[in-house]
């Protein structure tokens, strides 16, 4: 991220706020100052930060062997914490790191969390959906990805903040800031817990944009004062979501492996900074200045979409009798949302707003294939399930041969079972789990 120069008094000390109409005025041109660090992705664990700042003397709360880092997170730390809603209760350790020592941790943490067989697994499924092509390298892809586009990353194991040498100083303030703000969280909440791979897609999505929503939101507040002179507070500037995707459209199609990443991915990516920042927002507007974990944490991307902690997915389960499941996993709203738009086009995406919950499963029958794919999507209603599977019947053809579309209803609820491949000799029995 890439905000103005360096910060000088804390957060606390804020004068009047700037009107809505100020403050959404400079919402975009925030943005496009911003550099933001792509290091959250549905498939690997959040990259985020550590730090905070409160009530202590700044200088104790920073260890660097690098004095201008030192000083410049020391300036912005004090009244971080409370801004963030979270608590500083340890000292934050930045340094600078290398691009090829962060392609090695990058390298590092994708064998430990994401192996070769469950990365080819993940193409194979979502190829059968027509979301990427057959033999997608999405180990390599991901690596480029962030190697191109992260400016700094949090380490677990070390318990600390790294910065890129090559991040040009004009950068820092603003890239200091937004992983300051993953720091308090970091000493608050498991980050490294609440994205797990074993919590599921779809829940380890929505924690990301919680994560990030709330660091980026943190950021531009900041950013947006640094340039009005005025306090600003985003919980009262309206549709912030929507004023965001623009700019980060435009600055992410000026990187080549995010711009000719597939759309599933850069959805993936953009998710937790836009919809993240939106649901946040719009927490902030109903429940004051808490941080979006604990009770407020999100556990599906609807809820994140929708801004409804209350609306939770139902937990679907899928007992396969004659194959193999060889990988299995949840969709979620937004990525059937993707689906959609994939092969109905834009327009078609208020289909995806009778999501009720889902899972697909790529199984190889009596060990002997070829793989095929089930995916059994539960909706809010009869009405929401019949329009889905009217309108997603024709792509069918695109999908097969052979495919097919069925009325199921795990537990009496409303739903549609998408086959693709041989199914035949295979026992699928949809139902509906504990969540």
């Amino acid at each position: 991220m890439t905000p103005a120069s360096d910060v000088r008094s804390g957060w606390g000390e804020r004068g009047g706020r700037a009107p809505r109409g100020v403050a959404r005025a400079w919402v975009g041109r925030a943005v496009r100052t911003a550099r933001l660090t792509w290091a959250a992705c549905v498939v690997v664990t959040a990259l985020a930060a550590c730090g905070g700042g409160a009530q202590e003397p700044a200088s104790d709360l920073v260890i660097s062997s690098d004095r201008e880092l030192r000083r410049m997170a020391a300036e912005i730390l004090p009244g971080l914490a409370d801004r963030a809603g979270l608590d500083l209760v340890a000292p934050v350790r930045v340094e600078r790191r290398t691009r090829q020592e962060l392609e090695g941790y990058l390298t590092m943490k994708l064998d430990e969390q994401f192996p070769v067989e469950d990365a080819d697994a993940t193409v194979r499924a979502y190829a059968l959906l027509g979301l990427v092509d057959e033999g997608l390298d999405l180990r390599s892809l991901l690596l480029d990805l962030y190697t191109e586009q992260v400016a700094g990353f949090y380490e677990p194991d070390s318990t600390a903040l790294f910065v890129m040498d090559d991040q040009p100083r004009d950068a820092l303030e603003g890239l200091l800031l937004h992983e300051l703000v993953h720091a308090v969280q970091d000493q608050t909440v498991d980050l490294e817990a609440i994205t797990s791979r074993d919590r599921g897609n779809d829940r380890a999505a929505a924690a990301h944009a919680a994560i990030e929503g709330h660091a980026t939101l943190v950021m531009l507040e900041f950013m947006m004062e640094r340039m009005t002179g005025e306090a600003v507070d985003l919980a009262e500037v309206p549709g912030l979501a929507e004023q965001l995707l623009p700019a980060l459209d435009d600055m992410s199609a000026q990187f080549p492996a995010l711009a000719g990443a597939p759309d599933i991915i850069k959805r993936s990516l953009l998710f937790p900074y836009v919809h993240g920042a939106g649901f946040v927002q719009e927490l902030w507007e109903m429940e004051g200045r808490v941080a979006p974990f604990g009770p407020y944490l999100p556990t599906s991307t609807e809820q994140v979409m929708a801004g409804d902690l209350e609306d939770t997915p139902l937990a679907v389960t899928l007992e396969v009798t004659g194959g193999r499941v060889v990988h299995s996993d949840v969709l979620g709203r937004l990525e059937v949302e993707v689906l959609v738009e994939a092969h109905l086009g834009a327009a078609a995406r208020s289909l995806a707003e009778g999501w009720g919950g889902d899972r697909f499963a790529l199984i190889l029958p009596n060990e002997v294939g070829p793989e095929v794919l089930v995916w059994v999507s539960l909706w809010d209603d009869e009405a929401s399930r019949d329009e889905f599977r009217r309108a997603f019947e024709p792509v069918l053809q695109r999908l097969g041969p052979p495919a097919a579309l069925e009325t199921v209803a795990p537990g009496g609820r409303p739903g549609l079972m998408l086959t693709i491949g041989d199914v035949n000799g295979l026992r699928l029995e949809p139902g509906i789990g504990d969540g």
